[in-house]
C-alpha cells in the first residue's frame, strides 16, 4: 500500500534558527517558510536526494503543534509521511483493518497541495503517520 517516505516532520520551537541549522550546518537545500492556516502550522521543506524534512512550526495558539511543544519544548519528530497511489482506496482498506483516521476520515489539502489523511499514533506503534496521495496526474504544477 504505501510507497516511498515522503517526508519526517519534526516540530521546532523557531523555526528560522531550524531552517539555518540545516542550511548553514549541514549544507541542505532549504526552502521558504509558507503559512499552512488550515493545518494551524508553518513550515519549511529541506530537500534531500531521496527525501525532504518538514520543519513545522505552531501557526497560532490552537496549533496542534503547540500542543506537541508543550510537551516537548526542545522539539522533535512529529510525524512520518508515506505516499499511496489512491488515498481513498488505502483510507477503506485501513479502516477496514481496524486503522483509525484523525479528523473527520476525509482528505485534506495537505502542504504540497495534495490530498493527505493523518492516522492514529495508537494504531502505528506511537507513531502518527501522514498519508499523502501522489500520482503523476495530481502533481501540483
Amino acid at each position: 500500500m504505501i510507497g516511498r517516505l515522503n517526508h519526517v516532520a519534526i516540530a521546532v520551537p523557531d523555526l528560522a534558527a531550524a531552517a539555518a541549522k540545516y542550511r548553514d550546518l549541514l549544507g541542505a537545500d532549504v526552502h521558504h517558510p509558507h503559512d499552512l492556516p488550515e493545518h494551524g502550522v508553518t513550515v519549511v521543506f529541506v530537500h534531500l536526494e531521496n527525501t525532504k524534512i518538514e520543519l513545522l512550526t505552531p501557526l497560532g495558539a490552537d496549533s496542534p503543534i503547540a500542543k506537541f511543544l508543550v510537551a516537548n519544548p526542545a522539539g522533535g519528530i512529529h510525524h512520518v509521511c508515506y505516499e499511496v497511489p489512491d488515498i481513498a482506496s488505502a483510507a477503506r482498506a485501513l479502516g477496514e483493518a481496524g486503522a483509525r483516521i484523525l479528523g473527520d476520515g476525509k482528505p485534506r489539502t495537505g502542504a504540497h497541495g495534495l490530498p493527505v489523511l493523518f492516522l492514529h499514533p495508537k494504531d502505528f506503534d506511537g507513531t502518527l503517520i501522514e498519508l499523502e496521495e501522489v500520482r503523476p496526474d495530481l502533481q501540483p504544477a
